[in-house]
């Protein structure tokens, strides 16, 4: 049993174990917009839980942009993470936009909760923007003509193995690069307590023109950075390691550590077809194994919106990963 809405498009989702209850947060916008590319500037957040990412709990919106008045995120709340702090609090990091910048500047923000569901903006919600000392190692200013954004979204925020600081990673791109799809990064930034970030310069570049919704994961041994792409977003460095035409979907990097360096690894694409099947994975660990999630897509003209049933993930002996796809 997927978890689809009657009147409202799913898409992009991130997900919160507590016990043995998933929580899964989702973006979502009505089906009343009919076009379903308007979606992205409609966005709000919605809430469910399972015992088994199959059979869902609709808990209705959870997050939506400021109403009140002008703030840095008062158009859309996009894609996030959330994770708990030592002394068991929640922290929801996610994608900001507003509407003086006609969308397309895009921030990182914060917000807590004591019960998964209501959300509160620490301060003005605002933690982590391009800039200061390494601001230069980004496309920092949205290159009219080169590139649709200002990209810097999707957060995935993780401990550091290493210390008891906190490691953030999103979407973003590098300067100066002249193939527009040769310029998307996986940017980073480090805190010591959640609330006070430092931007690092990005842990990779190139490949593809917007690595979209990282998750960085440790399994056997292997470190992981998931992320999505479409097939138009392939360079044509990355046309040369994969042989296979490119495809829509969701992909990896690996690493012996979470700082890098991070390598596309030699392989096949992940989990990709023409026209899409599923987007914005997340690999979750669950007491089976691995397993992805990720909403139905399938392309513009027969858009589905809805979440896929968890399907199986399985690591070679090289640390390379297999999608087991169901019928």
């Amino acid at each position: 049993m997927v978890f689809a809405l009657q009147d409202t498009w799913l898409w992009d989702s991130w997900y919160a174990r507590d016990g043995d209850t998933w929580h899964g947060y989702f973006l979502q916008a009505p089906k009343s917009l009919i076009d379903p590319d308007l979606r992205h500037l409609n966005a709000t957040q919605r809430h469910a839980t399972s015992k088994d990412l199959i059979t869902w709990t609709d808990l209705g919106t959870t997050f939506e942009p400021q109403r009140t008045g002008p703030a840095w995120d008062d158009s859309t709340t996009w894609t996030g993470s959330v994770v708990q702090d030592d002394a068991g609090l929640r922290h929801l990091f996610y994608t900001g936009t507003n509407l003086a910048e006609i969308y397309l500047y895009q921030r990182i923000g914060h917000a807590t909760s004591t019960d998964l569901h209501t959300w509160t903006r620490v301060g003005d919600g605002l933690a982590l923007d391009l800039t200061g000392p390494n601001a230069d190692c980004y496309e920092k200013d949205h290159m009219i003509g080169h590139w649709h954004d200002r990209a810097m979204r999707d957060p995935w925020v993780m401990r550091d193995p290493d210390s008891t600081d906190w490691l953030m990673y999103f979407t973003a791109r590098a300067p100066g690069i002249t193939e527009p799809n040769g310029g998307g990064c996986i940017g980073f930034a480090t805190s010591p307590d959640l609330a006070t970030w430092t931007l690092r310069p990005p842990v990779f570049t190139g490949g593809y023109g917007q690595p979209e919704v990282p998750q960085v994961f440790h399994h056997g041994g292997h470190w992981y950075c998931l992320f999505c792409t479409s097939a138009h977003h392939w360079s044509d460095h990355a046309r040369v390691l994969n042989p296979e035409p490119p495809v829509t979907g969701t992909h990896y990097l690996m690493a012996d550590h979470p700082r890098g360096p991070w390598r596309i690894p030699p392989g096949p694409f992940l989990d990709g077809a023409n026209p899409c099947r599923r987007y914005a994975a997340r690999i979750l660990e669950t007491d089976a194994g691995l397993v992805i999630m990720g909403f139905a897509d399938s392309g513009h003209a027969t858009f589905l919106g809805h979440t896929m049933n968890p399907e199986r993930v399985t690591q070679g002996p090289d640390g390379l990963l297999t999608v087991q796809q169901e019928d």
